[in-house]
């Protein structure tokens, strides 16, 4: 068997030499990008599979899948790639809206979130992310992350035929489609696992599979536990005997990335969902995909490999194909997944945790330092800032960050535990805990915006906090991402204890299904669905036609206030060029009470102002006021610059 050698361009004359004509030669913008990301790709793969013997082979079978896809790649699609290539930012414009939502709870099937395409351009979606819809065994299939055919979608959602119409409409009205692409593990059942366990010779070693407790005892002296209620430690025993590596649910078998196999076969199911017009793969759980005996297998410098090597595959067979990373660690790691060449977009459950963590304090010191410390990101590249998403809520701040403050970072974790799920005297919020440790203290927790919030517990600060929180997310740059239903102050639903199905996981409060009477009155401002809708439309249409708000870009700004949160949007990288160039200030007030800003304080700006969200000209030689729970966009020049607006 021929072997990866060291040079490319020869290793890459002999897999021309070894495929159909057809496969390699598909058109000459195929070729071109084929030459210009293979020299990456061959690198890559050096890296991980240098050493075994069916590297070469398994490159071969990439570029052939590769050229089959690009062959077969729709015209429109590739009209796109086109378009996107030579607008290469067209995720960082300020016009981009994420939402997110089931897709039976919030529409029932696919023909469902059609019918609602016409609500989603009325809010201003531009990104539609919808929860795992691939075909999963009958029971728990932990909220549709358990995969078993990445080519099929579950039969109560609809058809994979389905899915594709959806994507063409979807982009007909300027939404681009995002799905999960749950790569770390499949489900037990998915055909791949099924022939591994049976002993195929062609699947065996695509899963982590041993005769006896030796080798998975020594693994898990450095591996964590993610669910211990499901099963202790990191593997399960199959019924003869045998042992696999189960990270997450019994039923979540993880794949072995280091056979090149692996990597060819999932580099095949994304390019056959790019081909259907998806938009944005979330890459979930990044940080599990490699192991390495002695080591906590995660986060692994060999993952960041394999984003790498999947990315070029995609820059040549799919190249407007975007990764968004999903990566719940340190602070410091969550950023080693963004680049170019990796992720290009983020989740940011740092931002996300800390606004709530500033709104539980009155006190946004800390979502102030991550702002200053943790936001900035490699250009070509965007946080999604979400309010909070279908999962739980987990204080991922980082202890030394807190510790700066004076604050222990276990005692707040209880406490913000405490408080949103009302155990602290005179708490708003109306949360959930999920995965709670009587014995240690230690959860997380579960609810929508509006009940921790405090909509649900009748606060009279309850909508103006839901505002607030988007209105933070709206601004701070990058993709703003709605959970569909928060829009409308959608409640806890805790029917879910009822369903055996679900009642073990409390997770499922925080997804609702689909609430009718509160679209019913959206345009009610008299009813918090109404007050909240109006209000977040209000904020998103500001943001369309802000250009500073575009980009990533972020300033800081201390508004010398213990409530008021601050930062300055400037806009792209050479908005500052000019020294009258307006920015934007931002200032959040997460207090229960009026906050000024004084005069002093915003004297390094000329004193006629624009405040954005209520159209108003004022004069900041007096100061602003912030009503409790409120913000401000003020459109601002330096002190010595013109008066113009």
């Amino acid at each position: 068997m021929a072997r990866l050698g060291t040079d490319a361009a020869r290793d890459l004359a002999d897999i021309r030499r070894a495929l159909p004509a057809a496969s390699v030669a598909a058109d000459a913008a195929f070729g071109a990008r084929l030459a210009a990301h293979f020299p990456t790709l061959h690198g890559l793969f050096r890296r991980l599979y240098g050493d075994r013997p069916d590297a070469l082979e398994a490159l071969t079978g990439v570029i052939a899948d590769a050229g089959a896809s690009w062959a077969a790649r729709p015209a429109e699609l590739k009209a796109a790639d086109a378009r996107r290539e030579q607008d290469t930012g067209w995720y960082l414009s300020n016009r981009m809206l994420g939402g997110v939502c089931y897709v039976d709870r919030y529409a029932g099937d696919l023909d469902g979130v059609r019918a609602k395409i016409p609500e989603f351009v009325e809010l201003g979606l531009t990104y539609l992310h919808l929860m795992p819809l691939f075909a999963v065994p009958e029971g728990n299939s932990d909220g549709g992350y358990a995969v078993t055919s990445y080519r099929a979608v579950a039969p109560h959602l609809g058809t994979i035929d389905d899915l594709q119409q959806l994507a063409t409409e979807l982009r007909a009205n300027g939404i681009s489609l995002v799905l999960d692409f749950i790569f770390n593990h499949t489900a037990s059942n998915h055909e791949w696992a099924e022939r591994a366990v049976s002993g195929d010779p062609a699947y065996e070693d695509f899963y982590l599979i041993f005769p006896d407790r030796t080798m998975p005892d020594a693994y898990e002296r450095t591996v964590r536990e993610i669910f211990p209620d499901d099963h202790p430690g990191s593997f399960v025993q199959l019924p003869d005997g045998r042992w696999i590596w189960a990270t997450f649910h019994s039923f979540q078998w993880d794949l072995n990335y280091a056979n090149p196999a692996v990597f060819r076969a999932m580099a095949g199911e994304m390019l056959f969902l790019a081909n259907l017009g998806v938009d944005v793969l979330r890459m979930d759980a990044v940080a599990f995909i490699w192991k390495r005996l002695g080591t906590p297998c995660e986060s692994l410098p060999e993952a960041h490999l394999l984003l790498q090597a999947f990315n070029a595959v995609l820059r040549i067979a799919a190249p407007s194909l975007l990764f968004k990373s999903e990566a719940i660690v340190h602070p410091d790691e969550v950023v080693e997944y963004i680049s170019l060449g990796e992720c290009q977009l983020s989740y940011n459950p740092l931002q996300m945790a800390l606004t709530w963590e500033a709104l539980a304090t009155r006190d946004p010191r800390m979502l102030r330092q991550a702002l200053e410390r943790r936001h900035a990101l490699p250009d070509g590249c965007a946080w999604v800032n979400y309010v909070r998403g279908h999962d739980d809520i987990g204080w991922t701040f980082a202890d030394e960050d807190a510790a700066e403050f004076g604050i222990d970072g276990f005692d707040h974790r209880r406490f913000l535990n405490a408080f949103y799920v009302n155990r602290f005297p005179g708490s708003f919020a109306r949360g959930v805990p999920f995965q709670e440790n009587p014995r240690t203290g230690d959860a997380r927790v579960a609810g929508t915006t509006a009940s921790l919030a405090g909509v649900e517990a009748g606060d009279p600060h309850g909508v103006d906090r839901v505002l607030l929180a988007h209105a933070i997310a709206l601004s701070t740059g990058g993709i703003p991402l709605i959970y569909l239903g928060d829009e409308v102050a959608q409640q806890n639903d805790y029917s879910y204890v009822d369903d055996p199905a679900l009642a073990d996981d409390s997770r499922w409060v925080n997804r609702p299904h689909y609430p009718a009477e509160a679209y019913a009155r959206r345009h009610d401002p008299s009813t918090p669905a109404g007050a909240v809708y109006e209000g977040l439309r209000r904020l998103v249409q500001v943001r369309r036609s802000t250009p500073e708000l575009a980009g990533g870009r972020l300033v800081p700004f201390d508004a010398k206030h213990p409530t008021v949160l601050g930062y300055q949007r400037p806009g792209g990288a050479d908005a500052a060029a000019s020294a009258d160039t307006t920015v934007v200030l931002c200032l959040a007030n997460v207090g229960d009470a009026p906050a000024t800003v004084d005069a002093l304080t915003l004297s390094g700006f000329a004193p006629e102002a624009h405040e954005l969200i209520t159209d108003r000209r004022i004069t900041l030689d007096r100061g602003i006021v912030l009503d409790p729970c409120h913000v401000a966009w003020l459109r601002v020049r330096p002190a010595d610059a013109p008066p113009r607006f």
